[in-house]
């Protein structure tokens, strides 16, 4: 086994600005939209390709570390929600609080979560030409 010279801190300024352009659509789809599926489910698969596309802006993983790493938070946040943990630390007044840690648990947010980074692992695949270190 090798090591290697390279830094695990990176910035990278694609994933930084494909972070920042997913986050005024979500910004957009949090104002503007009002259905009952784009804003709910549109955004919980949205947000984990935000998350990983800011991820790969800082850290220099793997796809599938980033991958998993923001799947398992997005998991931890919404099991979170379940137990609801925006009471438990005493948010409940704090709205951005309540918009960012989200307040209920749903199963179908899981599903969300784990299509946008199959979708995610999909297109680094073609467009990183099927490399995915």
């Amino acid at each position: 086994m090798s090591m290697s010279n390279k830094s695990i801190f990176t910035f990278n300024k694609t994933y930084f600005a494909l972070a920042i352009f997913l986050f005024i659509v979500e910004v957009l789809i949090g104002v503007y939209v009002k259905d009952n599926f784009i804003r709910p489910y549109g955004g919980d698969f949205l947000v984990v390709i935000l998350l990983y596309f800011l991820v790969k802006s800082f850290f220099n993983i793997s796809v599938f570390k980033a991958a998993l790493y923001v799947l398992v938070f997005s998991f931890a946040v919404e099991f979170a929600q379940y137990f609801k943990i925006v009471e438990i630390l005493g948010l409940q007044d704090i709205k951005l609080a309540r918009i960012i840690i989200g307040t209920s648990f749903a199963f179908e947010d899981l599903v969300a979560y784990f299509l946008g980074i199959v979708t995610v692992i999909i297109g680094e695949y073609f467009i990183n030409g099927k490399k995915l270190t």
